[in-house]
Parts: C-alpha cells; structure tokens; sequence
C-alpha cells in the first residue's frame, strides 16, 4: 500500500508540475538567513505604487467591469511537452466551440472584453484573431509565445526572446501592436517587469496586491506601468480547472462567488476584473452561468463594461 501511495504521488508531481524533487536539494528556509534589506528588496522588486482609483467612472457609472480571457487551448500542455490526446482536444475546444459560443453571448449582451493570448494559440488557430477582430469591439493582448513558466525559464535572453516574437506574432495579426500584457500563469521571472516597461505596454493584468488599479513599483520607482490586478477566486481555472475539468458539481456556484465579488466592487464604486478561459468557461451550462451574471449587473444599473486598455487609460488619465 505504502508502494502505491508514493507512486500516486510521483505521478501526481509529473503530470501537475509540482517541485517535489526541485526543491529537495533547496535550503528549506532560505529567508531566515536574509538580511531585512535582501527581504525588502526580494518583497518590494515589483510592488504596488500609487492606488488609481477614480472618484468616478465614465458616464457617472458605479463601477467598472472589464471581462477577460485568457486564450490558453493547449498552449501550457504543449510548452510542458505533455502529449495527452484528452488534455490537448480538452484545450482544443476552446478554439473550435469555446471561444465562438463565447463571443456570441457577448454579441447577444453588447459588451466587449479583452483576450489575452499566447502567441502559438494563434498561429495554431488563426481563425481565433479574426473572429475576435470581427466584432470591432474586443480588445487582444499579450499573453506569452507558448504560455511558458517564466520563474522556470529563469533566462533573460531567452525570456527577452521570446517576448519580443510574441508581440510581433500578435502585431501582425492583429494590425497594431498590442498594449496589455498578462504573464503566462500570472507569473513573473526576475526579469518580467523590466521587460514589460521597457516592451512600452499600458499596462500589465497579472498581481494581486489591491482590488483596484496602481502604478508598479520596480524597485520602489515608478514605472509608469498600470496593474488591473487580478485574483484566483475571480478566474474560472480553481473551479473548473482540475484534471477532469470540472471540480464543481454546478457552475451557478462558482458564479455565486462571482457575483457576491462583483456586488461589493459596485458599492465600493471599484474594479470589477473577472479571468476565464474559452476551454473552460465555454462549454454550455457556463456560458449560460455568466450570461445570468451579466443579466445581473445590467439590472443592478451603474456600470461601465469595458476593456482593460479602456480601463488603463481611464485611471491613467484620472490620477486617484
């Protein structure tokens, strides 16, 4: 039994890229060995700076939602080199029902949104850009080369690299170089930040440090960077993401969450960022999930739907 049990274990570690044998050889506490200063300066390299909170947003509206995708289909199983006929035609879907179910509903509710994508999504399926393009409402950015894991990359250049045929994949596609970045996983290396400032983007959607927009901070100097911070209880992934792709027994739950997030955002006159992905979020029961949600902030009244650049320059532009 103990045999089988730490099989499963090593499987489980394989196929969800845990660091069970990466961190073996690793300190186990290297932070108590720091400095103050080395904490600070690992805490404060890319922190929040000053909050971008508008007294009001445009049209006298309560509250701005900005709804987002995240393009991924199959991109993070291939960059991990994972061959699974499931978990690769389960990323597929997005492109051939998710992503077009998606923006019918958005047609039918006249609300735009902004999709991020890794570059080899869309040179496997070109299909995607253009049918987002064609609405002339959405907004497309950045989202990797192959939603490759930047903290395990670890490499400048090849990061460097790898960024820049991004954004001139998308440039091309898309007619116009793009303006937001989010990191593949929300997860920066070392040298992500410096990269998205000097790459000249509006701004970036991958922290957490507020519910509501701010400048990043590089080393505690502005950057002239905006965060439209996003948030794992506001991502579809935790909820439908497991090995099975559906870890909730009804998609109204997860909604709930939404929902009663959304409902504070609007009394406290803030930021109403929501993630999602066309293979997850774009099967049938959900589409139909957040259709009622967004039923729901139409009836509540007062709020401004909009893209992330729309949002980025608004609060730019606005000051706090």
């Amino acid at each position: 039994m103990k045999t089988l049990f730490v099989l499963a274990a090593v499987c489980a570690a394989l196929a969800f890229g845990s660091p069970l044998f990466a961190q073996s050889d690793a300190p186990p506490l290297p932070g108590i060995s720091l400095s103050l200063d080395e904490i600070k300066a690992q805490m404060f390299h890319v922190s929040a700076g000053r909050r971008l909170k508008p007294k009001s947003w445009p049209g006298g509206n309560q509250v701005a939602v900005a709804l987002s995708f995240d393009v991924d289909n199959a991109s993070a199983t291939l960059s991990r080199g994972n061959l699974n006929s499931e978990v690769i035609s389960r990323g597929e879907y997005g492109a051939v029902d998710g992503l077009p179910r998606l923006l019918r509903m958005l047609e039918r509710q006249n609300i735009p949104a902004s999709f991020f994508i890794p570059a080899v999504s869309h040179l496997l399926h070109p299909q995607m850009v253009e049918s987002i393009l064609g609405y002339k409402v959405h907004e497309i950015g950045v989202h990797g080369w192959i939603h490759e894991l930047l903290p395990l990359l670890d490499d400048q250049e090849e990061e460097q690299r790898l960024l820049d045929q991004a954004i001139d994949t998308l440039t091309v596609a898309i007619g116009k170089r793009p303006v937001g970045y989010r990191a593949p996983s929300w997860q920066f290396s070392n040298y992500t930040m410096e990269q998205i400032k000097d790459a000249g983007f509006l701004y970036d959607s991958s922290l957490m440090a507020s519910d509501d927009a701010y400048e990043i901070l590089i080393d505690g100097e502005p950057s002239g960077v905006v965060e439209l911070p996003i948030e794992r209880i506001l991502d579809d992934f935790p909820y439908f993401g497991g090995n099975t792709n559906g870890s909730l027994p009804a998609p109204e739950l997860m909604i709930k969450v939404f929902r009663s997030e959304f409902d504070v955002a609007w009394k406290e006159g803030g930021l109403f960022v929501l993630t999602m992905h066309p293979h997850i979020m774009g099967h049938r029961s959900r589409v139909a999930a957040l259709e009622g949600l967004i039923r729901h902030m139409k009836v509540k009244g007062g709020v401004w739907f909009a893209t992330h650049e729309q949002v980025a320059r608004y609060v730019k532009e606005s000051g706090n």
